[in-house]
């Protein structure tokens, strides 16, 4: 079968890969029919990861139940389905306390907790940016979808991005009625924008300076931030009346850049301290990562010199981490069908899966009109 197939920084190929197959009396394999790149598939694009070449990349992926192993009772061929990236076997502590993305059994990585599909540190599993994919434990993480090709592109969004902007505000400890500012106008800043504004926002700010994201946060109704325009805190100021945020939530991680393109990768956090208001809250689920091969000492990673004693001082509460897609995929499927919810308003590309290396070239260097591209591996 073909796969999209890491190859050193920046450089992905789509190759010919072992077949994707059943291991396991619980493993199903599925016929891919969406699978999206991700900013996050960016750091490992870039060379500042530990991922290994020659590792099949993609985790955002749905499909086709294709075969299934004999111990599997839920799910059947011709099942159409989303799959979580995260990989949980459903019975550790972590699964059974609803942290799904923190699975203690299936990702043998040396004091990593958690496993997703061809991603660095999460295990020796293959991507699905390619045309089938082997899914461990199928009954615990295989999510039912409506047959057909209906709310394809809303339905993709489930395995990653929806779930995680979700998540984030989750994360922030929100209440309706909240302000909420999103620092990253990238999918999953959008899909935060968006989560918040479904859940009864009284106003959501998305700070970024691509114009191609601000056009479509404010097609949703968020308040723009063009950091690129002056200092992004003192417009939020401004515009509240010095009163700054409830909530906050980080969709941006360790590659943070300022307006002069300079990294920084406190330099977020140091936002959501300073505009979100005393005893407020801040999600993180931009990516952090303890080592990046890209610094003269990887482990430098590891400690973020940020304004800790500000938000101590402010007795701010923060949560971060991965999504546990479980805890929110099927309601968030049930609210794309009754049309409370269209993930897919981000969706700008939708190619076949050999115009992928091009795809993640324009989509790194952040060339106009390249916010989410899909691949159809099977079209």
């Amino acid at each position: 079968m073909k796969g999209l197939v890491y190859r050193g920084a920046k450089k992905v190929a789509v190759e010919e890969v072992p077949d994707a197959k059943i291991e396991g009396p619980l493993d199903a394999v599925i016929r891919l029919t969406t699978t999206n790149i991700c900013g996050s598939d960016l750091h490992m694009y870039e060379g500042r990861t530990a991922v290994e070449q020659g590792t099949v990349l993609g985790h955002e992926n749905m499909g086709v139940v294709e075969e299934v192993g004999p111990g599997v009772t839920q799910v059947k061929p011709g099942d159409r389905v989303s799959v979580p990236f995260n990989i949980a076997c459903g019975t550790c502590r972590n699964c059974q306390s609803g942290w799904w993305s923190f699975c203690t059994r299936t990702n043998p990585t040396e004091g990593m907790d958690g496993a997703a599909y061809g991603y660095a540190n999460m295990g020796p599993y293959a991507g699905g940016q390619a045309e089938y994919l082997r899914v461990p434990f199928a009954d615990v993480n295989l999510l039912h979808l409506p047959a057909g090709r209906e709310f394809e592109n809303d339905f993709t969004m489930l395995s990653d991005i929806f779930p995680t902007g979700w998540h984030g505000v989750e994360l922030s400890g929100f209440q309706p009625g909240d302000r909420v500012a999103v620092f990253g106008g990238g999918p999953v800043g959008l899909m935060a924008a968006h989560s918040a504004l479904i859940r009864g926002a009284s106003e959501v700010f998305v700070v970024d300076q691509v114009t191609d994201r601000l056009k479509l946060a404010e097609k949703i109704g968020a308040t723009l931030i063009d950091f690129s325009a002056g200092d992004p805190d003192e417009q939020i100021f401004e515009r509240t009346g010095g009163k700054g945020c409830d909530r906050g939530v980080e969709a941006v991680g360790f590659q943070a850049h300022d307006a002069g393109g300079d990294e920084h990768p406190e330099l977020t956090l140091d936002h959501l301290v300073n505009i979100v208001r005393s005893t407020g809250g801040i999600g993180v689920v931009g990516v952090y990562v303890p080592e990046d091969p890209g610094l003269d000492r990887p482990e430098k990673a590891d400690r973020v010199g940020w304004q800790y004693g500000t938000f101590f001082s402010k007795g701010q509460s923060m949560g971060t981490g991965q999504a546990p897609v479980k805890r929110y995929n099927r309601q968030l499927r049930d609210l794309i069908i009754a049309g409370k919810a269209t993930p897919s308003f981000i969706v700008s590309h939708e190619i076949g899966l050999d115009e992928a290396p091009d795809a993640y070239d324009k989509f790194d260097k952040r060339v106009d009109g390249y916010t989410k591209v899909l691949l159809k591996p099977n079209a």
